[in-house]
């Protein structure tokens, strides 16, 4: 691999699994520094250290819950860092029909997917670098209409809102912010949609689903968002970047 992310540091939340576990083993394949991640469940995390092998630092806890990120800039401080990337990547997607949905269903969304994800990036812009990079996750649900996700495509929206707006309110400082929006991606998420012949039966149908006939892998994302947080994409801001292999294009 190379060194293009020699020297710098970067901030990833939701790195337990997935998308974000394999962005930070990609990021310190590629010479990262020093990546700070977080999680949920203290088993996964740990796993996911594990996983990654070195230079990174974990940090348990909910971006849903401020006090958490803010032990988390607190763990950047300690180490006397400053952020050069924020992978803003932890979020809760769940399926209900329109008509079922609870309060408590929408906000557990909008709390971690939209207010949590906006307080992730506020509280680090004082560790930012000036010239740094910001990549948002968010989803084909920002322009697709998928059944039994609209408290999920809602939150999604959100975000790709905020790319824009901060890529205004932050051109002083020229830190470029991005949206990547996945597709169908092979990850646990699906776990809690459905189980067993269930589970193997959506994947199968998503994938029939994909111009490219399959769907796609976690570090395929990570790849994505490697070229958005580096000096490649040195004049790329604003955008939101499709990887969903054809699906929601055509």
């Amino acid at each position: 691999m190379s060194n293009k992310f020699a020297g710098k540091v970067a901030v990833i939340t939701g790195a337990s699994t997935g998308m974000g576990l394999a962005t930070a083993k990609r990021f310190v394949q590629e010479g990262m520094d020093q990546v700070f991640i977080t999680g949920r469940r203290k088993d996964a995390l740990d796993a996911a250290v594990a996983e990654i092998g070195k230079n990174v630092t974990a940090v348990q806890g909910d971006v849903a819950n401020l006090s958490d990120l803010d032990r988390l800039y607190e763990a950047v401080q300690k180490q006397n860092r400053k952020i050069d990337v924020i992978f803003a990547n932890a979020g809760i997607a769940q399926l209900a029909p329109f008509g079922t949905v609870e309060e408590k269903f929408f906000d557990l969304h909008f709390n971690a997917n939209v207010k949590g994800l906006f307080f992730t990036v506020q509280k680090a812009l004082p560790l930012l670098k000036d010239g740094g990079s910001i990549i948002l996750n968010g989803s084909i649900a920002t322009i697709k209409g998928f059944p039994s996700i609209s408290v999920y495509s809602a939150t999604k929206a959100a975000v790709r809102s905020f790319a824009r707006t901060w890529t205004n309110e932050l051109r002083e400082r020229r830190i470029r912010v991005n949206t990547i929006s996945p597709g169908h991606i092979d990850t646990p998420i699906f776990e809690g949609w459905q189980q067993g012949d269930a589970l193997a039966k959506m994947k199968e149908d998503l994938a029939k689903s994909v111009p490219l006939g399959r769907m796609g892998d976690p570090d395929e994302i990570a790849k994505a968002v490697s070229f958005l947080a580096s000096d490649e994409a040195s004049y790329v801001s604003g955008i939101e970047l499709f990887v969903d292999g054809g699906v929601a294009q055509i």
